[in-house]
């Protein structure tokens, strides 16, 4: 799979993905991350990449012709294209899954006060980080690459170390525990000394509905659980 993310920032993207595993992933070759400055493209002897809006208002908006000369510049054939957006769809682990399947993803960065909208016509879609706003989509571009690439064959080693994590059968991931077997007073639960796996596997299936209704009650409704009469039954 190859990864480009267009930013005005380079340095906020790379030194994050050159990092723990999706370091790793790069440096074995299962993953082909680019980082393309937009600002090769802009325009003057400052390289201006943004401009006052039309129709007046605070702050500044980047030019549609400069996103679209770096996105000439790094499509490929089959690039999917995704901007950064407050008003994007929001991101999720079933869209992770989805990326992860893409021969070639690009991450556009908004910055300022976003691009030009009739960069809307270059780009596939828009995802959100969540309901709030950043300086600009490099934090956003990270998040979706690293949930995307440690989706891919082999980079996180153990095949089945994303299968139950949270989000991946829309609940929330049980508990964990480790050594000490006990400490300030708390112990880890029985069960999971008890070496019955169908016991294990059933507590951690209860623990994890339980989580999701007391703390995610959004996601338990989606899965379809009555999240008062779960309530009820903890």
């Amino acid at each position: 799979m190859k990864v480009t993310v267009l930013t005005l920032h380079p340095e906020m993207v790379e030194v994050p993905l050159s990092s723990s595993i999706v370091g790793r992933a790069a440096a074995a070759g299962r993953v082909d991350i680019n980082v393309y400055d937009i600002r090769n493209h802009g325009r003057g002897k400052h390289r201006s990449v943004d401009d006052a809006p039309y129709g007046g208002g605070a702050g500044m908006v980047m030019r549609v012709d400069v996103v679209s000369d770096a996105l000439q510049a790094v499509r490929t054939e089959n690039a999917h294209v995704v901007m950064t957006s407050p008003a994007g769809k929001r991101f999720s682990q079933a869209d992770a899954e989805r990326l992860s399947q893409c021969e070639h993803l690009i991450v556009l960065c908004g910055h300022y006060e976003g691009i030009d909208a009739r960069i809307e016509t270059l780009i596939d879609e828009e995802l959100s980080l969540g309901d709030f706003v950043l300086t600009g989509g490099e934090v956003a571009a990270v998040a979706f690459v690293d949930a995307t690439v440690r989706l891919l064959p082999g980079v996180l080693g153990n095949a089945m170390s994303s299968v139950d994590e949270s989000f991946s059968d829309g609940l929330l991931e049980y508990p964990q525990y480790t050594r000490p077997r006990s400490h300030d007073g708390k112990d880890v639960p029985d069960v999971l000394l008890s070496g019955n796996h169908g016991r294990i596997e059933a507590w951690r299936r209860e623990q994890s509905r339980q989580r999701t209704v007391a703390r995610r009650p959004d996601l338990a409704a989606d899965m379809g659980l009555d999240v008062d009469e779960a309530r009820s039954g903890e």
